[in-house]
C-alpha cells in the first residue's frame, strides 16, 4: 500500500517550507534513509529523508512550491501502483506562473505563410533565417526581458543584448533565451576591430527595473526575529576602541609560517575573525554575567559559550554555533567558523547548527564599516559588533602623534540582563584580551 510522505518541521521555528529540488523523480526508486527533496526553511535548505521502500509514484509538490508542515509532499508505493489522492495545499511556484505568463506573452498563433495579405498593404519579402536584431530597449534604456528569462540568461551565459525578443514589444522571454543558448549565442556581436560592441546606458537611466522580489522564508523569519527583538527587549549600547596593532602582528607572524603547510602539517591561516570569537570566549570567561538568557521569570546563566557568528548570504544573515568555544583553542575555533561558513555559503546548516547560542558576534570590518550596533540575537543577552581596523593619528605613551591601528568595537546590551557596568566590565576584558593577544594562546 502506498505511502505518503508529509513536510516534516526541519526547525523549531518552521511553519512552512518551499520545496527547491525533487532529488527523487517520479518512478525513481526509493529506499528508507534515501534524500528524497531539498527544501528551504526559514533558516537554511535541508533535506528531506525518506522512511518507505518503493517507487516515487507522485509528487504532489511541485518544484519551487510552497508547502505547510504536515502537508503530503509526495506517495511512495509498489511500482504500477496508483498514488492516493489528496488536496494539494501548495501554491503554485512563481516560475510556473512567470512560465504561464510568458506563453501569453507571445503571439498566440502566427499567420499561415500563404494567408492573403490585406489589400492596399505594400508586400514585402521577409526571409526565412535572419541575423538576431539587437535587443529592444525600454525608454530608460534597459533591455525589455521577462524576470525568468533574466534568470536563464544568466545561468546559460547568454547576453541579452544579443537576444531578439518576440514578445509584445521585443521583450525577451524564456523561449528565446532557449534558442538562443541552442545557437551557441554566448557572446555580444564583435565590431569591426573585434572588440566587444559597449553597451550605451542613456544618462537618467533606471538603476533596475520596477519588479516585486519574492520574500523567502529566510528574509521572513529574519524580519520577524529583528522587529520581535527591537521592540521587546531595551537595548543599550557601549563602544570602545582597541589598539588592534599587536594582534595583527601575531596574526601575520603565525599565517607567515602555517599559511603555506598543508593541513596534516598543522597548516592553518587564521582571519582576524578567528582571534575576534576567541577573545570574545576569554572575555565572557572573565565576565560571566554577559553569557547570561531573560527567560521571564528568572535570568538563566550559561555555563559554556556556545558563540554565534554572523555569515553574509544572499538571503540575509545566517548564524552559525560554535559550541562550548571557551574550551576550544584558536586553532579548533579558526577551523569550525571555516567549516560552518562553508555550510552556510551552501545552504547545509543544520538547526543543530543554527540554535542554542548564548553570546553573537558580527563583524562588517571586511566591507570598509569602522563601527556599528547590531540587533541582539534572542535569547542572548547581547551582541558584540566589529568594525574595521583603520590607520589613524594616535598619541602613544611618551605623548608623541603616531600612526596607530584602531579597531572599534560595539555591544548592544539587554538592560533587563545586564546593566551598563557590567557591558563596561565585558568590552574592558574583552580590550585586554586583543591588546594582548598572546593570552589567547595559553
Amino acid at each position: 500500500m502506498a505511502e505518503i510522505i508529509e513536510m516534516p518541521k526541519l526547525s523549531d521555528t518552521m511553519s512552512v517550507g518551499t520545496l527547491v529540488t525533487w532529488l527523487k523523480k517520479e518512478g525513481d526508486a526509493v529506499a528508507s534513509g534515501d534524500m528524497i527533496c531539498e527544501v528551504e526553511t526559514d533558516k537554511a535548505t535541508m533535506e528531506v529523508e525518506a522512511f518507505a521502500d518503493g517507487v516515487m509514484l507522485k509528487h504532489y509538490v511541485p518544484e519551487g512550491g510552497e508547502i505547510p508542515v504536515g502537508a503530503p509532499m509526495c506517495a511512495v508505493g509498489e511500482k504500477g501502483e496508483e498514488a492516493p489522492a489528496v488536496e494539494s495545499s501548495a501554491p503554485a511556484p512563481e516560475a510556473k506562473k512567470e512560465e504561464k505568463e510568458e506563453e501569453e506573452e507571445a503571439p498566440k498563433s502566427a499567420a499561415p505563410k500563404d494567408a492573403p495579405k490585406p489589400e492596399g498593404r505594400k508586400q514585402e519579402y521577409v526571409p526565412e533565417e535572419k541575423e538576431a536584431a539587437p535587443a529592444k530597449k525600454s525608454d530608460g534604456g534597459r533591455i525589455k526581458a521577462s524576470p525568468l528569462a533574466k534568470k536563464l540568461a544568466e545561468e546559460k551565459g547568454v547576453p541579452l543584448e544579443a537576444i531578439e525578443g518576440s514578445g509584445p514589444g521585443g521583450r525577451i522571454v524564456k523561449k528565446d533565451v532557449l534558442a538562443a543558448a541552442e545557437k551557441g549565442v554566448t557572446a555580444p556581436a564583435k565590431s569591426s576591430s573585434g572588440s566587444a560592441a559597449p553597451v550605451v546606458v542613456p544618462s537618467g537611466a533606471g538603476i533596475a527595473e520596477d519588479e516585486k522580489i519574492k520574500v523567502s522564508n529566510m528574509r521572513k523569519a529574519i524580519a520577524t526575529r529583528l522587529v520581535e527583538s527591537k521592540t521587546t527587549v531595551p537595548h543599550f549600547y557601549l563602544e570602545t576602541e582597541v589598539d588592534a596593532a599587536a594582534l595583527l602582528k601575531l596574526r601575520a607572524d603565525i599565517n607567515a609560517d602555517l599559511a603555506e603547510l598543508p593541513p596534516e602539517k598543522g597548516g592553518i591561516k587564521l582571519t582576524v575573525n578567528d582571534f575576534i570569537l576567541k577573545a570574545s570566549a576569554e572575555a565572557l570567561r572573565r565576565v560571566p554575567g554577559v553569557n547570561c538568557s531573560w527567560m521571564g521569570d528568572h535570568i538563566q546563566q550559561h555555563g559554556s559559550v556556545h558563540m554565534a557568528f554572523g555569515v553574509a548570504v544572499p538571503d540575509g544573515l545566517v548564524t552559525p554555533v560554535i559550541r562550548d568555544a571557551q574550551a576550544k583553542g584558536l586553532r579548533q575555533i579558526s577551523a569550525e567558523a571555516k567549516e560552518l561558513i562553508g555550510k552556510a555559503r551552501n545552504k547545509k546548516l543544520t538547526p543543530d547548527e543554527m540554535s542554542g547560542s548564548t553570546f553573537t558576534v558580527t563583524n562588517l570590518g571586511m566591507f570598509g564599516v569602522t563601527g556599528f550596533y547590531g540587533i541582539i540575537n534572542p535569547p542572548n543577552a547581547a551582541i558584540l559588533s566589529v568594525g574595521a581596523t583603520i590607520k589613524k593619528p594616535v598619541v602613544d605613551k611618551n605623548g608623541n602623534i603616531v600612526v596607530g591601528q584602531r579597531m572599534a568595537i560595539g555591544l548592544s546590551g539587554d538592560h533587563r540582563v545586564i546593566d551598563g557596568a557590567t557591558g563596561a566590565n565585558f568590552l574592558q576584558a574583552l580590550q585586554t584580551v586583543l591588546e594582548t593577544p598572546a593570552l589567547m594562546l595559553v
